[in-house]
């Protein structure tokens, strides 16, 4: 690897580090430029490199948002701890199922998360706690700490912003809220799909540790500025990472099937 197509490669960690601070997806960023950097780089050790950056920032921006805002951790503290086993059960796939599998399935979903915001302009906006019920938080724990984890594990862009979207409409959080709940159960998603990773020696750790640097530096941020700016800013990076996510995988489908 090049000086060049390492200062692209850090600059893009930072920014995959605010905008997963803000409201995730920065798998969305730092993804690509690792395959463009290093061109003939397996697909899992992409993942797993990037994994060794993202659990720094998401760490980061946890601790960030925890000492300014509230937690609801009897929702993300049960969903993290489920998140490391499953999210590591994503990563023993990941490799093994194909990105055509799944790669629709995410894309319908991500289109109705658009227009689901889109229709919904006070979601997220103000906090609604009578939505909070039993229910809703064993819903929020299994759809967040099994369901998103184990995609997490699989592939990953995206996730952060599923977690927001979950922690919103299912226990009436802000997007600022929402935001600290899904950094705490992001760590946990990287920690478990890193040690599996780790494990099967699809880490390269001098570069992602490089990269976890910038990671954090652009959490801290990111971060920042959300818990500054609030949840109507959060919903505004929201709809722009949705859209891009959509295009990103629209354009990967469209590739697969021409």
């Amino acid at each position: 690897m090049d000086a060049g197509s390492l200062v692209t490669l850090l600059a893009a960690a930072a920014l995959a580090g605010w905008v997963d601070a803000v409201v995730g997806g920065g798998g969305l960023l730092l993804l690509p430029a690792l395959l463009v950097a290093a061109p003939g780089v397996p697909v899992a050790t992409a993942l797993g490199t990037n994994k060794l950056a993202a659990i720094f920032g998401t760490s980061t921006a946890a601790v960030t948002y925890a000492r300014r805002t509230k937690v609801d951790w009897a929702v993300a503290g049960p969903a993290a701890g489920l998140a490391v086993v499953t999210a590591g059960a994503g990563a023993a796939l990941a490799g093994v199922v194909p990105a055509g599998a799944y790669r629709p399935v995410v894309l319908v979903v991500l289109v109705a998360v658009a227009v689901f915001v889109l229709t919904r302009p006070r979601l997220g906006v103000v906090a609604w706690p009578g939505r909070r019920t039993r229910w809703r938080v064993v819903a929020a724990v299994a759809v967040a700490g099994v369901g998103i984890a184990w995609y997490d594990g699989l592939i990953g862009p995206g996730t952060g912003t599923f977690l927001v979207l979950a922690f919103t409409a299912l226990v009436g959080a802000d997007f600022v809220q929402a935001s600290a709940m899904a950094k705490v159960v992001n760590a946990g998603t990287n920690l478990g799909a890193l040690v599996v990773f780790g494990v099967a020696g699809h880490v390269w750790w001098w570069l992602g540790a490089a990269m976890a640097v910038c990671n954090v530096v652009g959490s801290v941020v990111g971060a920042r500025m959300a818990l500054r700016r609030g949840a109507g800013f959060v919903r505004v990076v929201l709809l722009v990472v949705v859209l891009a996510l959509v295009a990103r995988l629209g354009y990967d489908q469209w590739s697969a099937v021409r």
